[in-house]
């Protein structure tokens, strides 16, 4: 896996999105205790809201930002984004009140939604084999996981010397990092997408292209699985562990980090798996998986009558990072087979936008519904929600997928570039398929 590194941009890149991380776990662990230093108990429904704050922000700015940017400024964008994070976060340990905290935070992921789509997108013009795509992408979820694991780790081990609040600082500090990094890497030169489409129509295109794909429809269904057990991690940790595991501040770091660790070991799997099993296999048995995690979980919190202690918390979360993990690797390889390369940025930041609004949906009903009627409840209603997205999905993704599917073009004239370029026999002919200007429906 780690062969990919030889490229000194992927090497480069990679690494800044370790350090950002790194930072933005130190945040994660930090935001959960400021919450519960604010709202005590209800600190599951602050971060419900902060969260959801970031899910508005990510589905309204990250599909324009992607198409506003153009190829030659994507270095400057990104460094400038990084010092924006950077400077949000370290305002952060100065709040006081619940609103503050509000407001930060839309800064901060302001910056990030812009930054993330941005970044996802320069991988594949990097990396053009698919066997180092996938590579990447495996090391990339490695990357994530790292503010799940050794960042709430870390942060565990700092909290015995500072206090939370320090911990932003941590956060400031990989930002920058990530903007050095970032700055000392020689970016693909890409040829811009047709310079009479503004910025709404770049965006729209990446949408269109979304949704008129069904193995994207299935992606998208598949992303509300992986925010329903996500959710329920991210957003009720805390509670759980201080309200009824009485446990303190580094115990929350530490049952954040078992998350990781589950999450962490299927993505160094992936790669081989990945090679001799369909992508559609893996990510609906992940689905499955995190279905019945959610389920049996819910069934023995009824049980026990909400006594629950850490051998029911710990492997559930690590079980959850499990289906986490096989759910979301391998997005990336199916917006890659989805779209031809101008497109890549506009698709990333419509997976980007789409899948936040799923997360927008479960941070809800993990944060507000749990804080108002229970956990149990909340927990019914993430296992209902992740229900439903396996049901989509695997309606929506057909299990014969392949990339090139036999087509016509009705009103294509003779002597279109098309037809030289892909011969037809009796006016059919077949190729690799993506929707664009000239294949706008998917074939029955």
């Amino acid at each position: 896996m780690i062969d990919v590194l030889k490229n000194s941009s992927f090497r480069n890149l990679f690494a800044a999105q370790v350090v950002a991380l790194v930072g933005t776990g130190l945040a994660t662990v930090a935001l959960a205790l400021l919450a519960y230093d604010l709202a005590g108990a209800e600190a599951g429904a602050v971060l419900g809201t902060a969260l959801a704050i970031k899910m508005i922000v990510y589905v309204t700015l990250a599909p324009v930002s992607a198409a506003v940017v153009p190829p030659a400024l994507r270095k400057t964008v990104l460094i400038a984004l990084d010092l924006a994070r950077a400077a949000a976060a370290l305002t952060l340990p100065f709040v006081t009140e619940i609103w503050q905290v509000y407001i930060l935070i839309a800064l901060l992921q302001s910056a990030s939604a812009c930054f993330t789509p941005l970044f996802q997108s320069l991988i594949p013009e990097i990396l053009k084999d698919e066997k180092d795509y996938t590579k990447a992408l495996s090391l990339s979820r490695l990357a994530y996981d790292l503010e799940s694991l050794l960042s709430p780790a870390l942060a565990a081990a700092l909290l015995t010397l500072i206090s939370f609040h320090g911990l932003f600082a941590g956060t400031s500090v990989g930002f920058v990092l990530s903007a050095v990094l970032v700055f000392s890497t020689v970016f693909p030169l890409i040829a811009a997408k047709r310079g009479d489409e503004g910025p709404y129509t770049r965006a729209i295109r990446g949408m269109r292209i979304y949704l008129r794909t069904p193995r994207l429809r299935g992606l998208l269904a598949l992303n509300l699985v992986a925010a329903a057990g996500g959710s329920l991690v991210f957003v009720n940790t805390v509670v759980v562990v201080r309200s009824v595991l009485q446990g303190g501040e580094r115990e929350v770091a530490w049952a954040l980090a078992a998350f990781g660790i589950g999450s962490m070991a299927i993505a160094m799997l992936l790669p081989r798996l990945l090679d001799k099993v369909s992508d559609r296999r893996v990510m609906l048995s992940a689905a499955g998986l995190m279905c019945a995690v959610l389920a049996c979980l819910l069934g023995i919190w009824i049980g026990l009558n909400g006594a629950v202690n850490w051998l029911v918390v710990i492997p559930s979360w690590v079980l959850l990072g499990v289906a986490y993990a096989g759910l979301v690797t391998p997005g990336g390889r199916l917006l890659r087979r989805s779209a031809d390369s101008a497109d890549l940025p506009f698709l990333f930041a419509a997976q980007f936008s789409l899948s936040h609004i799923c997360w927008l949906i479960a941070y809800q009903l993990a944060g507000m519904v749990g804080a108002k009627w229970g956990m149990p409840i909340a927990i019914g209603a993430l296992a209902c929600l992740a229900i439903v997205g396996f049901a989509a999905a695997w309606r929506s993704w057909p299990k014969a997928d392949p990339e090139e599917i036999e087509h016509g073009h009705d009103n294509l004239p003779s002597d279109h570039p098309h037809w030289a370029e892909h011969p037809a026999v009796t006016g059919r002919h077949s190729h690799r398929f993506v929707i664009d200007d000239l294949h706008t429906r998917w074939p029955h």
